[in-house]
């Protein structure tokens, strides 16, 4: 639904957006109303306390001001309730009946002023319920008041009083030297501005330098180009996830096609393989959650994690190991040193130094699997947020490399920094030293695992043993060439539905183009399709079969978008070419598609028995390719599937269940 327009400006809320704040509203007035009635009626003609007339008179007049406020919202209610997402025309009278309601709260807000001044004159003497009841009035008056407020501040939208528009590809060449074309640029520039200040108020609490802007204005624009060519609200974002995830539900429950994957088959050599893998990933996992320090610790043991490191939070430092950055009561250490189980001396280089573009990491020895082992902590500060938003492609370039291309910039500026700490500053030189028969092996979960992936591409022409274990690695992370080179030494680990394995532009995309299409030709109101989303959620059950103006059409009408589709994909933006089956040679896009780096192991929940304190899950897993990935899947389990709890729990049961099958 395109966003409401109303005193002259467009807001970030639609005109069917008023059904359940407006239903909610209406029964708080209404029990008001009731209570208010049953009130003047049980003490009509015995005001006669001291300031009794004025609350006969005030009684009187709240009265009607809440029968009129009750009236303009039950209007409010039903117009929003007619029509479809992308059939406004029903609620066209929705905007006039908005300036009446909004015109009621100058009354309202009077009124609560003369109870607030009746309530606190000392002169009045009337029975203490009676007063109870007023004050109870005035505070309720007060407290609507202020949430529409707050209300009316999140639904503002900054751009909302700039006439947008978007001209045709074929007209681009010619904005430069129109009118018009100024007019774009200057919203463009407008647009970045304003999210560039978003980002900034998000990070007020960090330290801000020149990287730190020059991230701001890389995300602000990357912000503004994906959604600058849509006329959707929050709540048509939200009713298309809930659209999308019930039909990709009845799709996952017909009869499917077999994958064209590896599968995990008792008696192919690939099998051993990967039973291998699985072991060496679940062994090597331990390192990736342990760069996460003492907030994983923490997590995974909330009743014990606390007394633990507590007995070691006073103890001195080891001098055997180089720490750098802050460490205080010697938490993040030993948290590492508990889940690892490694000894002090088997530490090298431990980093805990965290800026934009520079991510903790730490370099052990790991005696069990005779490995050096760099494993790089994941997304856990603003500085690393930043660094994950940092999406622009950049060229990596590399010597006797030819399989070069695009990589993510912020994360390979995460790689450069963590391959300068280890070259420049001998730290891989010092562990060699110590264990020079021993291979190297870079792990990372989330941010931590695409950084090792890049991290790994550029050590590789001098280690050409080194293995890389990358665990739910960002999705557009290398280009198709640079990806298909790290088959030989990557494994990425992915869990599930995991969101961020998926995540690239020409995926986000998708999503959008996906959202519109089903939000746009689905024939039930806004109200109805979020009510059923939560129930379904919740409670499960079976996906509801919402009738769409795609039922009946043939598959060649299906390639054409609707009018109404149109008309909430108002212009493409740069990155939506990327989505294109044959872009122009020589016009490459902004986003290019980024893949998944190595060989992929997906790991899959085949079954769950839940209990009252805990939940059996069986998994499965099986080599995949970087095409099971190139779709965002809407689950609840989409963020869950990405923890790293979750990937090391899964590793573990295939592994234990590996280990029984053997001894067996």
């Amino acid at each position: 639904m395109p966003g409401l327009v109303v005193f002259g400006r467009r807001w970030a809320i639609g005109s069917d957006d008023f059904v359940l704040p407006g239903a909610f509203e209406l029964f708080v007035r209404l029990v008001w109303w009731i209570g208010i009635v049953a009130l003047y009626a049980a003490h009509k003609g015995q005001f006669t306390c001291p300031g009794g007339a004025l609350l006969h008179s005030y009684l009187l007049v709240l009265i009607i001001l809440l029968a009129l406020i009750i009236g303009a919202l039950f209007a409010l209610v039903y117009i929003s309730m007619q029509g479809t997402i992308s059939n406004p025309g029903p609620r066209k009278s929705l905007p006039k009946l908005l300036y009446t309601r909004l015109f009621l709260y100058f009354p309202e807000f009077l009124w609560a002023v003369v109870g607030a001044v009746w309530v606190s004159d000392s002169s009045v003497r009337c029975e203490r319920t009676v007063i109870n009841i007023i004050i109870g009035t005035v505070i309720a008056s007060w407290v609507i008041i202020i949430f529409t407020i707050i209300g009316v501040v999140i639904v503002f939208d900054p751009l909302g009083g700039k006439k947008t528009f978007y001209l045709p590809d074929s007209m681009n060449r010619n904005l430069e030297s129109s009118q018009s074309g100024q007019l774009l640029y200057n919203m463009k520039s407008t647009a970045t501005r304003v999210w560039e200040k978003r980002i900034r108020l998000l990070c007020c609490c960090i330290v801000q330098d020149d990287d730190h802007r020059v991230a701001f204005t890389s995300i602000a624009e990357l912000f503004r180009t994906y959604f600058s060519d849509t006329d959707l609200v929050p709540s048509d974002i939200a009713a298309g996830l809930t659209l999308l995830h019930q039909e990709q539900d009845k799709m996952e429950s017909c009869p499917k096609e077999p994958e064209e994957v590896l599968c995990h088959s008792p008696s192919s050599a690939v099998t051993d393989d990967l039973d291998v893998e699985l072991e060496n990933a679940a062994h090597y996992m331990l390192f990736a959650a342990a760069a996460y320090g003492w907030p994983y610790y923490i997590y995974t043991n909330p009743f014990t994690a606390l007394c633990k490191l507590s007995g070691d939070c006073c103890r001195n430092r080891p001098t055997e190991s180089d720490i750098t950055g802050s460490d205080r009561h010697n938490f993040h250490f030993g948290s590492i040193l508990k889940i690892t189980g490694l000894q002090y001396r088997d530490f090298i280089h431990i980093s805990f130094h965290n800026k934009i573009y520079e991510i903790p990491f730490f370099v052990a020895l790991d005696h069990k699997k005779e490995a050096i082992v760099v494993a790089v902590r994941g997304t856990l500060s603003f500085e690393d947020i930043l660094t994950d938003l940092s999406a622009d492609c950049e060229d990596l370039t590399l010597e006797d490399v030819l399989e070069n291309g695009f990589v993510h910039k912020g994360i390979t500026q995460a790689a450069n920094y963590i391959y300068r700490k280890l070259i420049n500053d001998g730290i891989l030189n010092q562990a060699f030293t110590i264990a020079p028969e021993y291979k190297l092996v870079v792990v990372g979960h989330s941010l931590g695992g695409g950084t090792a992936a890049i991290l790994a591409i550029m050590l590789r022409n001098s280690f050409p043993t080194l293995r890389c274990y990358a665990f739910s690695p960002p999705g557009g992370l290398l280009s198709k060439s640079l990806a298909d080179y790290t088959k030989h030494f990557i494994v990425s680990v992915i869990v599930g539905k995991d969101l961020v394995a998926r995540l690239s532009m020409p995926n986000m995309e998708d999503l959008k183009r996906r959202i519109v299409r089903i939000v746009a030709n689905c024939n039930r109101p806004k109200y109805q399709i979020l009510l059923r989303g939560c129930w379904y959620e919740v409670f499960g059950g079976e996906p509801d079969n919402f009738p769409t103006e795609l039922d009946g059409r043939n598959e060649d009408a299906l390639t054409q978008p609707l009018l109404a589709e149109e008309s909430l994909m108002v212009h493409r933006s740069p990155s939506y070419h990327a989505l294109e089956d044959e872009p122009h040679p020589n016009s490459p896009p902004q986003y290019p598609r980024l893949y998944l780096p190595g060989k992929i192991i997906h790991i899959v929940e085949e079954s769950s028995s839940r209990r009252l304190c805990s939940s059996d899950i069986k998994y499965s897993a099986r080599w995949s390719n970087e095409t099971v990935f190139s779709s965002i899947l809407i689950s609840p389990k989409m963020i869950t599937d990405h923890m790293p709890d979750v990937v090391l729990k899964a590793l573990n049961s295939l592994s234990q269940e590996h280990g029984s099958c053997i001894s067996c």
